[in-house]
């Protein structure tokens, strides 16, 4: 016989379906904001932003939440397991969230929204100096807000738990050395190779509208579900959630370059297919989101790099890309596709990287934010280091600010911290695979044939359905029975870049 809600339990879960509702209301401004707001609706948006964001926070730190977390503390044990995991989840976002005064909150979010226009504005002009005075005010409301919450060594950590519970800026030195070092000398190893793929193919203009149908048809083979779901197109392609039936993804295009706007659709695809695959038990409340970003990461990269950019992937879709783009691809075959969208080439694009370098872009934005948030740069200096750091790092000379520190927004959302999370999905989603692998012995063959059904739902059973009732280290314990570790992920590129470039 299951265990009956008690009143405390069925007034808190109203109480946190009520300010996500209005959370809901809020992505949905900012999904309009990114997608249709025209541009004189700007300063109107981020007034009604940074409104609903300090209502929800308001409503949420309350002195009448607290007493409900209170009293369904004291019969903790007695409630059924959903009441039990939105307890736990609730008050540990409710401590942190009342050590942020409402006024700092409705602050942060009227100048993230202003920031994000003048990113956009100068990231098409290339002139970091438009961006400049938001990305000062966005570090100090960032140290603020690290102070409000308290943390044990770096402020950067106050930041970082945000996004990853229980990861450090210390620990992330430690792991990114060890990544740089061993990555590094992947990568010159396979930059000394005598074989280089031929990519000449990819050259020439591919019809925008070709694309967009393209991406859609994999979209709706990968499983994701368009009558609980979208696609729309942005500056900067990005996945976001305002119910479990309405998860809505964005991409971009150009005419003259087509995998990476493939890429970044089968991307936010992964972060989608995590979002949908949430329990309708979970609904409307906090406990309907990632385990932490790096295990939502590990969804969206495992789908673009582990199966978008595999052979038997693009066994599947070559004669299908070849209908969509008649006469461009009728002598390439899918083991130059495989070659040509493995190519490693230190770039200086982050979304465009290879993925023997991807994390040096990673290691890059790391080193910077941190310095920002411990006061050790200064914004203005931001162009300067990160064309220094990206010198060493990837060898490349950068040629303005549009393709060095303005390439992306995250900053402009006042999101430091987020970029390891990257990073660290690429390793929980090579050590997740490896069990995949295990489990799923025919999973190739599948993926061949054009059959992803199999792994949607191993990752369905394994890692969706649970959202935040599972710290993101412990569930990868559980399912692999490992601790997390940069192994499985070092030994995949090992391995896939070995036998492509013979090293």
């Amino acid at each position: 016989m299951s265990k009956e809600s008690p009143t405390c339990a069925t007034q808190l879960r109203e109480r946190i379906n009520a300010v996500a509702d209005i959370n809901s209301a809020l992505a949905l401004l900012q999904w309009d904001q990114e997608v249709f707001m025209p541009p004189k609706g700007a300063s109107a948006r981020g007034m009604q932003l940074a409104t609903l964001s300090a209502l929800a926070h308001r409503e949420f730190t309350s002195a009448e939440t607290g007493k409900l977390l209170d009293e369904c503390e004291t019969v903790a044990g007695s409630l059924p397991e959903p009441d039990e995991h939105l307890v736990a989840v609730a008050r540990y976002d409710y401590e942190r969230a009342r050590k942020l005064p409402e006024k700092f909150v409705h602050e942060f979010a009227k100048e993230t929204s202003a920031a994000y226009v003048a990113w956009v504005k100068a990231r098409e002009t290339s002139d970091f100096a438009q961006f400049q005075p938001h990305l000062e005010r966005l570090i100090d409301l960032s140290r603020r807000k690290a102070e409000f919450l308290g943390y044990i060594g770096s402020p950067y950590n106050a930041l970082l738990e945000d996004f990853e519970r229980g990861m450090t800026a210390e620990q992330l030195k430690t792991d990114f050395a060890n990544l740089a070092e061993r990555q590094s000398r992947l990568v010159e190893r396979v930059l000394a190779s005598p074989r280089r793929p031929d990519a000449s193919w990819m050259t020439g203009q591919w019809d925008v509208q070709a694309q967009w149908d393209f991406g859609m048809r994999v979209l709706r083979d990968l499983g994701y579900d368009l009558d609980a779901g979208r696609q729309d197109k942005s500056v900067h392609p990005f996945s976001t959630i305002f119910a479990i039936d309405d998860v809505r993804i964005t991409t971009r295009f150009s005419n003259d370059e087509f995998f990476s706007s493939l890429m970044g659709t089968i991307h936010e695809c992964g972060h989608a297919l995590y979002m949908q695959g949430h329990s309708k038990e979970d609904a409307r409340t906090p406990l309907a989101d990632g385990a932490s970003l790096g295990m939502h990461e590990s969804q969206s990269r495992m789908w673009e790099n582990i199966i978008g950019r595999s052979l038997p992937f693009w066994k599947h879709y070559t004669p299908i890309l070849r209908e969509h783009h008649k006469g461009r691809l009728d002598e390439v075959t899918p083991e130059q596709i495989y070659a040509a969208i493995n190519k490693v080439e230190p770039s200086l694009i982050r979304v465009e990287a290879d993925e023997c370098t991807y994390n040096l872009h990673i290691i890059v934005r790391f080193e910077i934010e941190v310095a920002l948030i411990e006061g050790d740069l200064r914004a203005q200096d931001v162009p300067e280091v990160w064309n220094a750091t990206i010198k060493r790092y990837l060898g490349l000379d950068v040629p303005d600010d549009a393709h060095g520190c303005l390439q992306d927004i995250h900053w402009s959302h006042g999101a430091f911290a987020y970029f390891p999370t990257y990073a660290l999905g690429n390793l929980y989603a090579a050590q997740l695979f490896e069990k995949i692998e295990r489990d799923l012995p025919g999973l190739w063959g599948r993926v061949e044939s054009g059959d992803f059904a199999p792994l949607l739902a191993w990752l369905r059973e394994n890692v969706h359905r649970h959202g935040r009732r599972k710290l993101a280290t412990d569930l990868l314990r559980e399912i692999t029975g490992n601790a997390p570790t940069s192994e499985p992920f070092l030994a995949y590129l090992e391995r896939k870049y070995g036998e492509l470039y013979g090293v």
